[in-house]
């Protein structure tokens, strides 16, 4: 065992845990971090890995012989290889100067590891003031009912044939969201169902893949989507219909919550705040 809970409790301000981003409050322990290392040496994906529903093997693991513990802070180094490499430390710990200790760390190992470039990721609490990168926002399903809307949104294949082909289009305009990955991911048969909102007989929005798995504790997490709207569709409540059929699909179909992540200020985020979620905090990446 590595890691101290009397020493990295204090330091988490924010639910992020290297590898595996966000997770609910209650499996945010030191069983967590462990399995982290553990899965650094086998390569494998945990079983509550959300990145495991794609397939292949995990590109982006813990450097566990470089993690800094001690009682003021934690430094939690990660490599992947993909796009020309990325080193990432994630910096736990309440003074500010854990930044700049993060960002030597980074640097000298993507030195080390000949990758191009490196990151300090700053997990931050829900009371911080002018927070800027990414929200993380909880919504509770258990909290109340989440009725399916009134709007065109159904599962792309319960759409006409004529409506589903403009499906390939949208997802190639939207690449930029994710939506041509979700698409290739759809086409090999690897994801659960996508839901879709058509004008004229032409998809405009989508969101999926709509997947319930067990957490970290066992409990039934609806697992992140991709989600857009077209630009010019924009502005007609679609995204929120979207969204609300999302969430009736995932309490429909047993899961106790979801986690989101939203660019503070972007429309996920306006939206997600408007419609009540809980803010966990903030993660803030820079680049060294």
């Amino acid at each position: 065992m590595l890691f101290r809970w009397d020493w990295l409790r204090p330091q988490l301000t924010a639910p992020i845990v290297p590898t595996l981003g966000p997770v609910h409050p209650y499996a945010l322990t030191l069983d967590i971090f462990e399995d982290t290392l553990r899965a650094a040496d086998t390569g494998d994906f945990l079983p509550y890995d959300k990145d495991r529903r794609w397939g292949g093997q995990k590109d982006e693991k813990v450097l566990r012989e470089d993690v800094v513990h001690q009682p003021e802070h934690t430094l939690i180094p990660t490599l992947t290889q993909r796009g020309g490499g990325t080193v990432k430390v994630f910096a736990y710990g309440l003074r500010d100067s854990v930044v700049e200790e993060a960002a030597e760390l980074a640097a000298k190992l993507a030195a080390v590891h000949d990758v191009a470039s490196a990151r300090v990721v700053r997990p931050l609490g829900p009371e911080t003031t002018h927070p800027r990168g990414t929200r993380i926002q909880l919504k509770d399903f258990t909290n109340g009912p989440c009725p399916a809307p009134d709007g065109p949104v159904r599962p792309i294949t319960a759409w006409p044939t004529a409506v589903q082909n403009t499906f390939a289009p949208f997802a190639e305009t939207m690449a930029a969201e994710g939506l041509a990955f979700l698409h290739t991911q759809m086409q090999a048969g690897r994801c659960g169902p996508v839901l879709a909102t058509a004008i004229e007989d032409r998809i405009v929005g989508a969101i999926g893949p709509m997947e319930v798995r067990a957490d970290a504790i066992g409990r039934p997490q609806l697992m992140p989507q991709y989600f857009a709207v077209l630009p010019e569709a924009r502005g007609k409540g679609l995204g929120r219909i979207l969204w609300r059929a999302a969430m009736h699909w995932g309490q429909s179909h047993g899961a106790a919550y979801q986690l989101l992540q939203t660019e503070v200020g972007g429309p996920s985020d306006r939206l997600c705040r408007s419609e009540g979620l809980a803010s966990l905090g903030f993660s803030r990446m820079a680049h060294v």
